[in-house]
């Protein structure tokens, strides 16, 4: 069986990857993550899974034995990428505009091996409820919001302005798990690896 890297710096990513069971060892590709011009929002997060699996595979010693995950997600609304803020006045700008709205979460997950690289796309919609000013201002004094694609965390302090979810709740939080596992499979990497 081979070795599955995640190309990914986000402990999202590995916290999900154990959960389904699967080992792996991370490692980080970067890669240029500017939108091209006139590129949709499903062809950019897959473009950057892509990538980002195909750069860590490049970066191995041995890559003969292995297989790389990459991953991206983008919060999307009216067909505008809101991606990570800049500072606090960008992140309080982006969550107003989500505020008692509904969005569109798009994430790619890729993998790649000496042979191949496959690809897929997942949308799910998220809706907030209306949120204050005084609880956006809060929620960007917690610091969760810094890092984070549409400057919010669904599995964190995030979640109370969410009202509904439509798809993958794993997607949106930045690996669906559904589809990850089938590719997995196909690769012939399986879940629940610590059962066996």
């Amino acid at each position: 069986m081979a070795t599955l890297y995640l190309a990914s710096g986000s402990p999202r990513r590995r916290e999900l990857l154990a959960q389904i069971g699967v080992p792996h060892i991370t490692l980080i590709a970067s890669i240029d993550e500017t939108a091209q011009p006139g590129e949709a929002a499903s062809a950019y997060v897959e473009r950057l899974a892509r990538e980002k699996a195909l750069a860590g595979l490049a970066s191995l010693a041995e890559p003969a034995d292995a297989c790389v995950l990459g991953a991206d997600t983008a919060v999307v609304l009216d067909g505008r990428i809101l991606g990570k803020p800049a500072d606090r006045d960008d992140a309080l700008a982006t969550l107003e505009i989500l505020s008692g709205r509904e969005h569109e979460v798009l994430t790619a997950v890729a993998l790649a091996d000496a042979s191949r690289c496959e690809s897929r796309v997942v949308a799910s919609r998220v809706r907030f409820r209306a949120i204050s000013r005084a609880e956006l201002e809060c929620y960007w004094a917690s610091g969760e919001p810094a890092d984070k694609a549409g400057s919010y965390a669904i599995q964190g302090l995030g979640a109370v302005f969410v009202s509904r979810v439509e798809g993958s709740y794993s997607a949106v939080v930045g690996l669906p798990l559904l589809e990850t596992a089938e590719m997995l499979a196909g690769f012939g990497i399986p879940c629940w690896q610590h059962l066996g």
